[in-house]
């Protein structure tokens, strides 16, 4: 009985489904036709077939994850649409599922209603004045009429039970439709693969540029003060007048160290981002940029630490190269939200050219956000404008 009820929410729900995606089938067409569209109704498009996703999901146990959303300059996105297998994979679930999933689901329903109909007609005929009509049109108005709804009440309950195979039928063709081809999920686990040797990598590095930090610079400053407080000791005791100096040059060279400290903490997680949030934290670097910066924020709410520091040393990373490398007079920043990820642009109007391979930190800024499943994108043409988009997903 509990596998029939769960065939029925399954098949029911797909109802639902296949109602909103007869509309989404008809702005999906207008999208091809108009093709500006497609960057703004791709997104929703997709979480319609999600919510397919998610019911196969509860009732077969198999887990369909959403494909990765398309990122990158928005008049681009539209034929990125049109070329990728997963926006069609889901242009061709929506057709289908429109056609099917209205028919199944209206198959369960008009099953299941005629059949809690059949006991009600069947004891309770008498109460309405005149009989009462059941289902199939049969009117009702004697006890030998009313006990024909025993038989049909049979038949309707083992067709019922046939319901799971139903069911199971429509699960197995929305896998087959929705799960992406091999070579896709080859690709996929190449790609993690990737990220994840990427991430290892910067966190190794990272690592290493405290450790050399701590070393080099912290270490050898208190170094210097143990010696510094040393020779203070000595001149208390040899002369008591000159101690005064080098306690003042001990006291120097401690403020020193703990400044150094302070500055190698701000590199592991700068302190502004948790007193400001990212979009306070950010304004905070366009307002020292030297260049002119202007900052265009939504309101973002508070982020994971690892989502908010990677787009803060990113646009930090940026900012310096604006005013190292870029020649700009001006330099904008925005920061917002698209389809659950965090979306930040740096744009300057400099003199482009701008090379990963000149250590200008671009490829830093690229393997920190992909070790969060997050992309980078540069346009530099030589003559300018260089815009830097990196794109993190919010994990909320």
């Amino acid at each position: 009985m509990k596998r029939i009820w769960a065939a029925f929410v399954y098949l029911a729900s797909g109802l639902l489904t296949a109602i909103a995606t007869w509309l989404a089938v008809g702005v999906m067409l207008l999208s091809v036709v108009i093709l500006p569209l497609l960057p703004i109704t791709a997104p929703y498009i997709r979480r319609i077939v999600d919510l397919d996703r998610r019911r196969l999901a509860r009732y077969a146990g198999v887990d369909l994850p959403s494909p990765p959303p398309l990122d990158g300059p928005w008049l681009h996105r539209a034929q990125r649409v049109l070329a990728d297998p997963d926006s069609r994979r889901d242009g061709i679930w929506l057709i289908t599922h429109a056609l099917y999933g209205t028919a199944f689901g209206a198959l369960a329903i008009g099953l299941v209603g005629p059949l809690v109909q059949q006991p009600v007609v069947l004891l309770f005929w008498w109460v309405f004045p005149g009989g009462n009509e059941n289902s199939f049109g049969l009117h009702v108005d004697s006890w030998p009429k009313a006990l024909l709804s025993l038989p049909i009440g049979i038949v309707l309950a083992l067709v019922v039970t046939q319901l799971p195979r139903l069911a199971d039928l429509d699960a197995k063709w929305a896998e087959k439709l929705l799960s992406p081809p091999k070579a896709s999920l080859e690709k996929r686990l190449a790609e993690v693969v990737a990220t994840r040797a990427a991430a290892l990598q910067a966190h190794g590095a990272e690592l290493r540029r405290i450790e050399r930090n701590l070393h080099d610079g912290t270490q050898n400053k208190l170094v210097g003060v143990v010696m510094m407080l040393g020779i203070a000791e000595r001149t208390l005791k040899q002369n008591p007048d000159n101690a005064l100096q080098a306690l003042l040059r001990a006291q120097d060279a401690a403020g020193d160290a703990l400044e150094e400290l302070r500055n190698v903490v701000r590199s592991i997680h700068p302190p502004v981002l948790e007193d400001l949030g990212l979009d306070g934290a950010i304004q905070a670097l366009a307002a020292r940029c030297p260049v002119p910066c202007v900052l265009t924020a939504e309101h973002l709410g508070r982020l994971p630490a690892a989502v908010e520091a990677a787009a803060y040393f990113a646009v930090a990373e940026a900012l310096t190269n604006v005013a190292k490398h870029s020649g700009a007079r001006h330099a904008w920043v925005s920061l917002g939200v698209d389809d659950d990820r965090l979306v930040v642009v740096v744009h300057d109007d400099g003199k482009g050219g701008a090379d990963e391979n000149r250590g200008t930190g671009l490829d830093g800024i690229r393997g920190r956000v992909g070790a969060l499943d997050g992309t980078a994108d540069v346009s530099s043409p030589e003559g300018g404008p260089t815009v830097l988009t990196v794109s993190l997903p919010m994990g909320k």
